[in-house]
Order: structure tokens, then C-alpha cells, then sequence
């Protein structure tokens, strides 16, 4: 990693024949050799597993990986997206600790996976005396639909329970953040799927009404970095 982004291993290009099982994609490399590729997305990926589209992998040299591969980028004609879900946690606090992101600016400490109750853990907490702590839980977003943004892309429970721990701890005087990074460049406006999981999409609404903060950045991608860039605007309604 750079200050400026994540920085990807080099890569090997295919295309994709098929994801399956959640974790695993056939891809056929422009050798002609057929491969079985790690995808690193449990989500349903809606309009990010699309057969025979240009795809972008990592290898690995672990002797003890049952599958070398790795599925980091796939391109459809409107953008390059991200796969690697374990991207973002990084890529985010990175932002934050070199500034990048205003609203999350001017803190001293940033510790990645914090235990905040019995059963749950959020992404990020940021400390400085004499501020109240902020946690964060970061998001991945993949589905964009005619530029709209849309998480979430399955049912997600473990999700509802993260705004609920954020609203409890905004309830305590800390700050809470759910942070929603895009790892495509075609959105301009994001929003709750409500019709995946209208649950999350209310809950969302209702935790914003009491004081949990949203943070949206789209990313910049090319086959060597992903970047934080822009702030996009949020339409709950």
C-alpha cells in the first residue's frame, strides 16, 4: 500500500466462465488453461459475475493454498469493478490515516477490529483526547444499477446488527459511522437495496434519524491500484 491507494500484486488476465459455491470461479486464462480461482465475495455479486467478461487475477506461492488463484477485478463495459472484499478495511483506514477523508479527519489513533460488545465487532474505532471515540463499520459496494449505488446485495442480517450497535453506541456519546465504499467507477448516487433487504433499508433510515453517520466514497481502479476518491450523495427515501 501507498498513501495514495492499495496497491495490487500482479495480475494475470482470463475470463471469467463461472462463479459458484461462493468462494470459487472457473476462469479460462489467455493461456487457454482452465483454472479454479478463490473469490474473495460472499455476497451474491448481482451484475459482477458476468461469464465471459475480462478478469483479472493474483496468484499465490503458498505451498499449503489448495487454490493458487485469486479473483481480484473483473471489467463489463461500464467499469472496472473490485472483488477482494478484504480490500476495503484496508484501503479505508489507510485513507484515514494519511487524511484523505474529511469527515473521519483529525484523529491520533486508528485501531482496525474492535470488540464494542459480547458478539459483535466494527471495523475501525478512532481515538483522540478530548473527542469522543468514532467507530466505523465499512461496507463493500459492488451493485450499481443506471448509476445507483446499492448495498446490500444479499440479505444481511449480520449488517442490521452492526447499525444496531452503532445507533447503541451514538446513544453512549461516541460517534458511529457506516461507511459505504464503492469499488466501481460508474455510481453517482448511492442508496439502501431496499428491494433485497427492505429490513436493512428501514434500518438504515432509522439509525441515520438518530445520529449515525454515512459515509460514501467511490474508488478510482486501474489493474495495478485501487484508490479512495469521491464523495457521492445518499438518498434514503
Amino acid at each position: 500500500m501507498t498513501h495514495k491507494g492499495f496497491l495490487l500484486p500482479p495480475l494475470i488476465t482470463g475470463k471469467l466462465i463461472k462463479r459458484y459455491k461462493r468462494f470459487l470461479a472457473d476462469i479460462e486464462l489467455d493461456t487457454g488453461e482452465k483454472v479454479t480461482a478463490h473469490c474473495p465475495n460472499s455476497g451474491s455479486m448481482k451484475g459482477c459475475a458476468i461469464p465471459g467478461a475480462k478478469v483479472w487475477l493474483s496468484k499465490s506461492d503458498n505451498p499449503k493454498r489448495k487454490y493458487k488463484y485469486t479473483w481480484e477485478l473483473i471489467k463489463i463495459p461500464e467499469t472496472l469493478i473490485g472483488i477482494n472484499t478484504q480490500i476495503p478495511n484496508k484501503l479505508v483506514k489507510l485513507a484515514i490515516e494519511n487524511n484523505l477523508i474529511k469527515e473521519l479527519s483529525g484523529y491520533e489513533h486508528v485501531k482496525a477490529e474492535v470488540k464494542t460488545s459480547q458478539h459483535t465487532r466494527l471495523d475501525l474505532v478512532l481515538k483522540k483526547e478530548g473527542r469522543p471515540d468514532c467507530y466505523v463499520e465499512i461496507k463493500n459496494c459492488t451493485l450499481v444499477e443506471n448509476g445507483v449505488a446499492m448495498f446490500p446485495d444479499a440479505v444481511t442480517t449480520r449488517g442490521q446488527k452492526h447499525l444496531d450497535e452503532l445507533e447503541h453506541l451514538v446513544s453512549k456519546g461516541h460517534r458511529g459511522v457506516i461507511f459505504f465504499l464503492i469499488q466501481r467507477m460508474d455510481a453517482k448516487v448511492f442508496k439502501p437495496a431496499a428491494m433485497i433487504d427492505k429490513v436493512y433499508a428501514k434500518k438504515l433510515k432509522s439509525v441515520v434519524k438518530n445520529g449515525v453517520e454515512i459515509v460514501i466514497r467511490d474508488t478510482s481502479i486501474d489493474t495495478t491500484m485501487i484508490a479512495v476518491r469521491n464523495p457521492l450523495p445518499v438518498k434514503l427515501d
